[in-house]
């Protein structure tokens, strides 16, 4: 289906970028390039890290990476001019910067930001941070994965379950730290010099990594370091369970379908856990 051309040029801007516009072809080719220039510039920036591929084609890759900034540039402006077509976002200044706090928008900020440091910063300033943050635009392709959106539902919706197991394992992380620190300072008092040193021996132990760099050396830190082992592989697996049945009220929601309120028709599981949603995409849809 092709792209209504009587509609206002902002609409259609908004509607080419909306990665939920499938039916149009012209949009779904604009999605899929900007994913494929993605996941290209994400590898280039990785092989060049490779001395001998970084010297034969790190010219190729420098202008390659200019071209897909430009690409990012263009398609950040252009979020930014037609996120007022959506109803959230329709006031002209407040609008657009809410938009651009919105998590996406900033993904996509801190996608292209970096590559303009050099302009305030200087070369040299700016060089280390223009390559970590280059990994950032790998972020940028969730906005147009079904799968990676999937996971962003998961830990919404189970944020709050996931955010009491996280202060539970940190108040028991604390705590075993703290006793273990206590045991066996005496014995080694350079390796278990504070509790903050503790910690990393006590992250190591919970997670059952066991790096084996720090480690007790009395009958009773052996056996209290056997004991939090032993209950870190439970308390670690409890993230894990509430991930994994996200995934599974999460995939059964999506063969249900969305689910309607009969007074407002608003999506119920919108009403429950977040704020209404705009309509916008639907109304524009209709108009075709």
């Amino acid at each position: 289906m092709a792209m209504d051309p009587s509609r206002p040029p902002k609409e259609r801007v908004y509607l080419l970028l909306d990665g939920r516009h499938r039916e149009s072809w012209l949009s779904l080719g604009t999605n899929l390039f900007i994913m494929a220039l993605i996941v290209l510039n994400v590898a280039t920036f990785i092989a060049g890290t490779v001395s001998w591929i970084g010297a034969r084609y790190g010219q190729l890759f420098a202008a390659f990476d200019v071209f897909a900034v430009g690409v990012f540039t263009v398609e950040y402006l252009l979020r930014v001019w037609s996120c007022t077509v959506d109803e959230r976002y329709s006031s002209p200044i407040r609008g657009r910067i809410r938009f651009m706090l919105s998590p996406y928008a900033l993904i996509d900020l801190i996608a292209i930001f970096p590559f303009y440091l050099p302009i305030v910063l200087g070369e040299q300033g700016a060089e280390r941070m223009l390559r970590i943050f280059r990994l950032f635009r790998l972020l940028k392709i969730a906005r147009y994965s079904n799968s990676l959106t999937l996971i962003t539902n998961v830990f919404r919706r189970k944020s709050e379950e996931l955010l009491i197991t996280v202060l539970v394992m940190s108040i028991w992380l604390v705590f075993v730290s703290s006793l273990m620190y206590y045991v066996e300072r005496a014995a080694q008092p350079e390796v278990f010099s504070s509790i903050p040193a503790a910690i990393w021996w006590g992250i190591v132990t919970l997670t059952t990594v066991g790096y084996g760099d720090v480690v007790p050396v009395t009958p009773v830190g052996r056996a209290l370091g056997a004991t939090v082992a032993l209950l870190g592989i439970a308390l670690f697996a409890l993230p894990a369970g509430i991930v994994a049945s996200g995934f599974v009220e999460e995939l059964e929601r999506r063969r249900q379908g969305p689910q309607y309120c009969p007074h407002c028709g608003e999506e119920v599981d919108d009403l429950i856990d977040e704020p209404p949603k705009s309509h916008v995409h639907d109304e524009l849809e209709q108009k075709q």
